[in-house]
């Protein structure tokens, strides 16, 4: 004979629930440990895994009384959560419908002007042109961009910054050499050579 097929998750959620419909009362925990089994074949390792997914889904009510925690699930309840779930889906139901709706007739605008005649071909291929020519001339606009008067003040007046940056960090170094040759009595050679100072540095006319 072939091994009987243990029940699932939501069999045994469905089960359980019969528990408190059929009888309308209030337990505890380990009440329910020994009934789920006994009548339910539902097995005491799984219930209470099972009465807390019933609880998260507020399909089982509970309390904390003294001590010990109290559980319960009317039917009406439970008639009234599936009514207010039923609701819920048939409003985005709704919701999702009229959505539809306007993409279908944005579509079906969004289609209107471009049927596809031999006139948009060939306006479309004028524009492929166009753009075509728009680039070219961009990179030809590119290459000659040097000879813009604008660039060349610019690139001027980037060099004198420059020039003058260079020309105030060589000042810095002759007035650093003089100190070190005064203060220390170093040969300016040796200065040069220990600071990898070129021999013939000096500024920018």
């Amino acid at each position: 004979m072939s091994k009987k097929k243990g029940l699932s998750f939501e069999e045994k959620r469905a089960r359980m629930m019969e528990i408190f419909f059929e009888t309308k009362d209030v337990f505890q925990l380990k009440d329910i440990e020994k009934i789920a089994p006994k009548e339910k074949g539902i097995t005491s390792m799984s219930v209470k895994e099972i009465l807390q997914s019933l609880v998260d889904d507020g399909m089982v009510d509970t309390d904390r009384i003294g001590t010990s925690n109290y559980f319960w699930a009317f039917p009406s309840k439970a008639l009234h959560a599936r009514k207010r779930k039923l609701e819920e889906l048939e409003s985005q139901f709704a919701e999702s419908s009229q959505k539809k709706e306007a993409l279908q007739k944005n579509i079906q605008k969004s289609k209107i002007g471009r049927e596809d005649t031999a006139e948009r071909s060939a306006l479309m291929e004028e524009l492929a042109a166009l753009r075509q020519k728009k680039e070219q001339l961009k990179a030809e606009i590119d290459k000659y961009r040097e000879c813009d008067p604008d660039v060349v003040e610019e690139m001027r007046q980037t060099n004198k910054v420059a020039k003058e940056a260079a020309n105030r960090w060589t000042d810095n170094i002759f007035s650093i050499k003089s100190w070190a040759k005064r203060k220390f009595g170093f040969e300016e050679s040796r200065i040069d050579k220990g600071f990898g100072i070129p021999e013939d540095l000096d500024y920018i006319d």
